[in-house]
């Protein structure tokens, strides 16, 4: 019998106990939130998804060196003096190098940082923004660029054409240093 009224007194100062830590949580303030509609505050140097500001890159490579997983992939084409698109970087130089691809691969990309410390123009930041996941791996491929791939292609065609002419300038020079080096032979030289 005794044991039978310990049961219940057991009982009810269990489910006193938990009525007292509801009744407490019951009047402070909520930590959950409701995900969807509120979010977090991101602290500032937070390091989520990296945007890159085609008007300040140079084409330089150095993010894609300093990428420890190669998730960077940089495809640029030097200007020629002949090209007929000027086009100015932010600060106001005119732009020497175009880039024509410029991919980041979410997927691999580790967000460790390294890239952005090695950008000499700071054209690739991490944003504020970390919701993206997807269901095609293939859009997590991001891809920034300026040029349309018909503009890419005519201006690797200009590039290749004028590297052509520059090299045939090179050989008519040297031809035409050959043909002044050849001395004519004298009328000495032919009878010996």
């Amino acid at each position: 019998m005794i044991h039978y009224f310990k049961n219940i007194w057991a009982g009810a100062s269990t489910a006193w106990v938990g009525m007292v830590i509801t009744w407490k949580h019951l009047f402070v303030k909520k930590v959950t939130i409701q995900y969807p509609d509120e979010k977090f505050p991101i602290p500032e140097r937070a390091r989520n998804r990296l945007y890159l500001q085609m008007n300040r890159c140079n084409g330089c490579s150095s993010c894609v060196l300093a990428c420890p997983v190669n998730c960077i992939t940089l495809e640029s084409v030097k200007g020629t003096p002949d090209d007929p698109q000027k086009d100015f970087y932010e600060n106001g130089k005119e732009r020497k190098v175009w880039v024509t691809r410029y991919e980041i691969d979410f997927a691999k990309c580790c967000y460790c940082g390294l890239c952005t410390q090695a950008c000499p123009s700071d054209a690739i930041q991490h944003t504020v923004e970390y919701e993206y996941s997807e269901y095609d791996r293939e859009k997590l491929i991001y891809k920034f660029q300026d040029l349309t791939s018909e503009q890419a292609e005519e201006k690797k065609q200009r590039l290749a054409d004028h590297k052509m002419k520059e090299a045939l300038e090179k050989e008519k020079k040297a031809a035409a240093v050959e043909s002044k080096n050849i001395k004519p032979e004298t009328d000495a030289e032919k009878s010996a």
